[in-house]
């Protein structure tokens, strides 16, 4: 698939400012001036991060209201009930907050809703089980800021809710004792981006420092907060930053029972960044839920003995099995659907339909096939009576508008710019599908159906040395608005000792002036012809370290390549 390239500029009068003062390579200063670190103060609090840059909890709206009224809730020997999502965010949120709480008291339970039975966030499930089993306060993190209508069902049954949340508000908020979401218009806290575990965190600290309570009983908890800041794809700037930093240290250097399980699953060898949570960590966790139930999670975050723990890591690897095996399957079938489709190559939308599909990965097949054909596109299977589907969206593409259009052959949809889910009649299919490919064609530009490759700066050869790699991974943890830099290196020749690999991919040896360079790029084996040619090719890449038999060489990992102009 061809790729549009967009190599971005910096100021460059910023740049060498930058450069006399940091006295480091150029190339890496345009970079840091590009992400708005253009102050020799500036890159210091990015490259040293530091646990006192957090900012106080109490300056968060509410805040102070979450703290009275669990304080009155453990003075008057209530009992309460911490409830999260069943994705990692909710699930390391709620076991990192039901471990505070439970330390410093008896009376706490969790409660995971399931998946199928009783779908995304506050269910009425829950709040019932709440009931019967004497629970007056119920504290939900990752979700809740949009449940008007059960809240207030609770408030009737006389539980209260404090709620953690990090989703955009409505207009309608739910009458809870206390709301603690940054995105709030009336809330003033410096910092917008955390993801559910990180306001729940900020309610740890609050907490912590009115009961006088040492630092350590809640930052034990980092490694679960930079599990969710890398699961769930929020920036990783300011606070979360400092965050996923930390919670890194801790994942390497000590992580809980749980953590440590699942890396020992994963045969990790190598440090662990946030690319390894996002893929090997995030998507066991996650499985528990999408093929079973999510409470095991939990179970596996706050379990403190590591025999039991390789126990639940276990059961959420099988899941993974099991799900890896489903999202290949119904992949495949999905392609092989598409390819019968003879005006699918006309099409601006992607939807497919099969009724015995797992409805656990319709999302992941359906960025799977963006991967392949660059469009929007919907899954949908049968649940029940209706089919429930999973729409995924192309960069700078309103997904969410476009289905709002279609919300007349719809039961139900929700979601936002990028990810949105829907049910609807399994009679609808059909119109809708045709009604999403109307709304899409009318509004989606040509340059949004083809991919984009943000290129951060050109670079020599010459200037890739171990100094310059060596402050490249300062710039870690690397994440989305502090992406791992891509390079562009123009008019390098290939040395003749390139070639396939594994029939997929291709293994790179390529030379600017004197100077030779190693790569890979995975999947790139139909490139191989552009090698042969021999003539000038531009390459783009990021940079990493190859260690083999004890010896350590920088190596290209290789994006995309074309004939130089």
């Amino acid at each position: 698939m061809q790729k549009r390239w967009n190599i971005l500029t910096a100021d460059e009068v910023k740049t060498d400012t930058l450069h006399k003062v940091l006295k480091v390579n150029r190339t890496l200063c345009s970079i840091l001036v590009e992400r708005g670190f253009d102050t020799f103060d500036k890159t210091k609090e990015f490259f040293r991060p530091q646990l006192s840059d957090l900012h106080s909890p109490w300056l968060m709206k509410d805040m102070d209201k979450a703290v009275h009224r669990i304080s009155t809730a453990i003075a008057n020997q209530e009992k309460m009930l911490v409830f999260g999502d069943y994705d990692v965010d909710g699930t390391t949120s709620v076991a990192s907050m039901y471990q505070f709480l439970k330390n410093i008291y008896t009376e706490v339970d969790f409660y995971i809703p399931h998946r199928y039975r009783e779908g995304y966030g506050i269910s009425k499930m829950g709040i019932d089980f709440a009931k019967d089993n004497g629970f007056t306060l119920i504290i939900s993190l990752d979700c809740g800021i949009k449940s008007v209508d059960l809240v207030a069902y609770a408030q009737t049954l006389g539980i209260d809710f404090i709620i953690c949340d990090h989703h955009l508000p409505d207009k309608e908020l739910p009458v809870a004792v206390a709301i603690l979401n940054t995105k709030q218009v009336d809330c003033n806290y410096p910092y917008k981006e955390l993801c559910g575990c990180g306001v729940g965190f900020k309610l740890m600290q609050a907490l912590s420092e009115r009961l006088q309570l040492p630092d350590k009983s809640y930052l034990q908890y980092l490694d679960l907060v930079a599990t969710a800041i890398a699961a769930d794809i929020v920036p990783i700037t300011g606070e979360n930053r400092v965050l996923a930093f930390y919670g890194l240290k801790k994942v390497n250097e000590n992580p809980c029972p749980g953590i440590k399980a699942l890396m020992k699953l994963a045969s990790v060898q190598k440090e662990m960044q946030v690319t390894n949570l996002v893929f090997l960590i995030a998507p066991r966790v996650n499985a528990a839920g999408r093929m079973d139930d999510a409470k095991k999670a939990v179970q596996l975050f706050i379990e403190q003995d590591e025999t039991k723990a390789m126990e639940f890591a276990e059961m959420l690897h099988s899941d993974n099995a099991d799900r890896k095996e489903a999202d290949n399957s119904i992949t495949e079938e999905a392609l092989f659907i598409i390819e019968q489709d003879t005006m699918h190559a006309t099409k601006k939308t992607t939807v497919v339909y099969q009724e015995h599909w797992h409805k656990g990965v319709i999302g992941i097949v359906a960025s799977r096939l963006i991967e392949k054909y660059y469009r929007p596109t919907i899954v949908l299977t049968r649940s029940g009576d209706y089919a429930a589907g999973s729409a995924r969206s192309v960069a700078g593409f309103n997904l969410y508008e476009a289905i709002h259009a279609c919300r007349e052959h719809l039961l139900g949809y929700g979601g936002h710019f990028a990810a949105a889910g829907m049910t609807l009649p399994v009679e609808n299919v059909e119109l809708f599908a045709e009604a999403f490919e109307q709304a899409v064609s009318a509004s989606i530009t040509p340059e949004s159906l083809v991919p984009e490759i943000v290129i951060d700066a050109e670079v020599l050869f010459s200037e890739l040395t171990p100094s310059f790699y060596n402050i490249l991974c300062q710039m870690e943890p690397f994440g989305p608005e502090n992406m791992r830099p891509v390079f562009i290196a123009k008019k390098v020749r290939e040395t003749g000792f390139s070639k396939i690999v594994k029939e997929l991919h291709l293994r790179f040896s390529v030379k600017q002036k004197d100077i030779h360079l190693t790569g890979i790029g995975f999947n790139m084996a139909d490139k191989f012809g552009l090698l042969q040619m021999n003539r000038p090719l531009d390459i783009v890449f990021t940079l990493d370290m190859n260690e083999w038999n004890g010896e350590k060489n920088l190596q290209m990992k290789v994006i995309d390549i074309r004939l130089s102009e």
